[in-house]
Formats: structure tokens, C-alpha cells, sequence
């Protein structure tokens, strides 16, 4: 990757958590988790202009945020507060298809408002990860004038909070979410249908995350398809779509620019760092990457969605 000299800001605003995760390979307890602490650390290794907006307990480990600050990340606005930080138990299906959500304890995130920095009101590029509706609202009426608006959700937010969700949705130039949670969203069985649909509620765009089978995005210009690399070796699957986030997101902030072409590649990228996420446990998966590491996979991606175009 060749260095750009305009790399814009990117605003992170979703949860730092803890993990338990039982399921094939065991039961594992008290991991790095949540949407902003996947995200932040994939984008970080494509610029060093990544803030982090979110919530921590009593009893999270300062090392943590040490490591983030070393990675060039901005913790200005991790708040700490009082109680325990939100922590997510879930239970994966021997192969690794499905998960379970066992338990689910807010703590401290229960009460979380975000508040923006004065710095953190200019970023050009927002991703606002998985987080209540009327959260991603609060942070959408704080900031100024955004080049690019990225929005994730999930099942339960749709169901529950649609309406705010749909005043998001207006305000969203991207929309990511998995295939299930676009059928559910759009109430459409086929995902081309559903992405038509999607679009009318405001976004410009949507991507389609569909785990091993890669991931799609769908824009006024057509249908782009991202491939997943064939992995031989997968262990946790957490992480896995706020990585993809983080990597295109980062990837977008680095080039300094929003074409179709650039977000194709930011795409690929994407799908990069989400290979590399669920090969280990936690964050461990993208902790100490190398660009060579990172070139190298991006190059095998290419090479495997590559075809000469051939006129019979």
C-alpha cells in the first residue's frame, strides 16, 4: 500500500465489552470484546486519525486502553463510570454457523450517552456501530457535517426500535448488517429485493455481510460482491463484521476519497481484517499485523476473485 497524504478522520461510536464464549473450542471467559474495540484496531492500521466514542466500567484493565493509545488511537472518549463494563455471554454451534446469546448484562452501558469532544464533532467519516437507534441519534445530532455516514445494527434493534432506527436510517449514507438482519429490516426474502428497499428508507448504500460467504454491496451503481478467504483454521467468529468495518473504514479514511472504485477496494480490505479476526480468540487476531501481513492477504484476495473477461 503506498502512502496518501490526506487521510481523513474516522469516528468510532459503539461498545467496549467483555466476552465469554463457549461453543467447540471451549469455554472462554472475560475477553476484549465489543463493536468499537474490533473496529478501532482494524482501522488503525491504515490511519493513525482513529477517535473511539464509548463507555467503560469500574473493572476494565487500563491496559487496554494503553494499547489502543499505542496503536494511535484516540481514547479521549472512552468515558470511565462507575459499575461494571457491559459484558455479552454467548454459545456458538460446533460449527461455529450459529450463536446463542446466553446472557447479556449492560452495567455501566445502560446509562451510556455519548458526549462528542469539541475535536470529535468534525470527523469527516462516522461508523456507528451496533448500539441502541436512539444512541446513533444523539451522535448524529452532535456531529457537523460528516463526508460519509456509516451505520451498523442488529436483530433486536429492529424489532424493538424501529422507528428510531428508520430516523438513523435517513441520516445514513451506508448501512451494513448480515443477510438475516436485511430480510428481517426490509421484510424480503431475496437480498436484492431487500436492498432495494433498504435503500428507499435514506441510505445511498448497503453491504450485506454474510460471514464465510463474503459480503455484498448493493448502491445506486449496481452490485459489488467481496469475496471471504477460504480459511483453513477458524476460531472465533465474533469479531468478525465490526473487523470487516474497521478495515473498510480505515481503509476509506487512508485513501482520502469516496468513489465507487475506492470503496470496492476499501470492501476487499474489509473482508481482509475479517480473516484475520477469526482465527484467534478476542482481538488477538489482529493484534500485531504487519502491511506486508496485511498486503500479502489483500494480494491472495485479488488473485482469487481474479477472471479475464473473454467475449464468445
Amino acid at each position: 500500500m503506498h502512502q496518501r497524504s490526506a487521510h481523513r478522520s474516522l469516528l468510532v461510536v459503539g461498545s467496549v465489552a467483555f466476552d465469554d464464549i463457549d461453543g467447540p473450542f471451549g469455554l472462554h471467559k472475560d475477553l476484549l470484546g465489543g463493536s468499537a474495540s474490533f473496529i478501532s484496531r482494524a482501522a488503525a492500521y491504515f490511519t493513525k486519525n482513529v477517535s473511539v466514542v464509548a463507555v467503560i466500567g469500574e473493572d476494565f484493565p487500563a491496559k487496554y486502553l494503553e494499547e489502543m493509545s499505542a496503536q494511535g488511537i484516540d481514547v479521549s472518549g472512552i468515558e470511565r463510570a462507575k459499575g461494571d463494563t457491559f459484558h455479552w455471554v454467548g454459545k456458538y454451534a460446533d460449527d461455529l454457523a450459529t450463536r446463542e446469546t446466553i446472557d447479556t448484562r449492560l452495567g455501566v452501558f445502560a446509562d451510556f450517552q455519548p458526549k462528542l469532544h469539541d475535536s470529535h464533532k468534525d470527523a469527516q467519516l462516522v461508523l456507528l456501530g451496533n448500539i441502541d437507534p436512539a444512541l446513533q441519534l444523539d451522535v448524529l445530532k452532535q456531529v457537523r457535517a460528516p463526508a460519509l455516514v456509516a451505520t451498523d445494527t442488529m436483530n433486536l434493534w429492529i424489532n424493538i426500535k424501529r422507528a428510531d432506527l428508520e430516523k438513523v436510517l435517513a441520516k445514513t449514507h451506508t448501512l451494513m448488517l448480515n443477510d438475516e438482519e436485511a430480510r428481517l429490516l426490509a421484510g424480503e426474502h431475496n437480498l436484492r429485493k431487500a436492498a432495494a428497499h433498504i435503500l428507499k428508507l435514506g441510505p445511498s448504500s448497503v453491504i450485506i455481510k454474510r460471514g464465510d460467504a463474503g459480503a455484498l454491496l448493493f448502491h445506486g451503481g449496481g452490485v459489488f460482491a467481496a469475496p471471504a478467504m477460504p480459511l483453513a483454521d477458524v476460531q472465533d467468529p465474533t469479531g468478525a463484521g465490526d473487523s470487516f468495518a474497521g478495515g473498510l473504514m480505515g481503509y476509506l479514511a487512508y485513501a482520502g476519497d469516496l468513489s465507487p472504485t475506492t470503496i470496492r477496494t476499501a470492501m476487499i480490505m474489509g473482508s481482509v481484517m475479517g480473516s484475520f479476526a477469526v482465527e484467534k480468540f478476542t482481538v488477538d487476531g489482529i493484534r500485531g499485523l504487519t502491511t506486508a501481513r496485511i498486503q500479502q492477504r489483500f494480494d491472495e484476495l485479488s488473485e482469487l476473485a481474479h477472471f479475464e473477461r473473454v467475449r464468445l
